[in-house]
């Protein structure tokens, strides 16, 4: 497991980093201020000026390297034996494809499920041609098709450690860190309608308990 001095540092897959001194760049540290603020309703909505696809994209790769740090926290706590199938709760389990290596779906533990997911993440923000860092690299038509894909994934890590390892984020005093941001994500993915309803439905009650102090 990737390790690096303090247990809070440890993240699941290397982080990955939006280049300084871009305009991506700039829209993180803009998406920084406004969250200081408190206000997540304010916080998610889109820029004066910007593109839609461009702030979706800053927006997702945050989202990965939150998610990325969470789940690096509890991996000790997320193993073969604890979690022989990836799934978020008794009613909600999910099996693995990504269309292209594995096309039929695979029932699997969840670290290897989360591991093919992240993986999968990954290589999509890696892929210049997705997510385009070089300013007046147009996005492709299909980007927010495959953007709502990655969040919808990204949703299931939050949902697994919600449903199958919570006592051991409140023993390691991670719980505020985790609701923010998986508050911050919920917000983000209502404002614009990433995320299907059904999608949501395991952290549903969750959902409503963290957003209705905020209507």
């Amino acid at each position: 497991v990737f390790c690096s001095g303090s247990r809070s540092s440890k993240t699941f897959k290397p982080k990955k980093n939006i280049p300084e001194g871009s305009h991506q760049y700039e829209l993180l540290k803009h998406a920084e201020a406004t969250l200081g603020s408190g206000n997540l309703r304010m916080a998610v909505m889109l820029p004066e000026g910007e593109d839609l696809n461009e702030w979706v994209a800053v927006n997702t790769v945050d989202f990965f390297n939150q998610i990325n740090m969470l789940y690096g926290t509890i991996t000790d706590f997320c193993t073969e034996e604890s979690c022989p199938v990836m799934s978020a709760g008794p009613k909600y389990e999910y099996h693995w494809a990504d269309g292209t290596n594995i096309k039929k779906p695979i029932k699997c533990s969840a670290p290897k499920y989360i591991d093919y997911l992240m993986t999968w993440v990954q290589d999509q923000l890696d892929d210049e041609t997705l997510f385009p860092s070089k300013i007046g690299v147009p996005f492709p038509k299909n980007f927010m098709s495959v953007a709502k894909t990655i969040l919808k994934r990204l949703f299931r890590v939050y949902a697994h450690i919600y449903h199958q390892h919570f006592d051991p984020v409140i023993q390691l005093q991670e719980e505020a860190h985790l609701n923010t941001s998986f508050k911050h994500f919920i917000f983000f993915v209502q404002e614009f309608n990433l995320i299907d309803r059904r999608e949501l439905a395991p952290l549903q009650e969750l959902i409503e308990k963290l957003t209705s102090k905020d209507r």
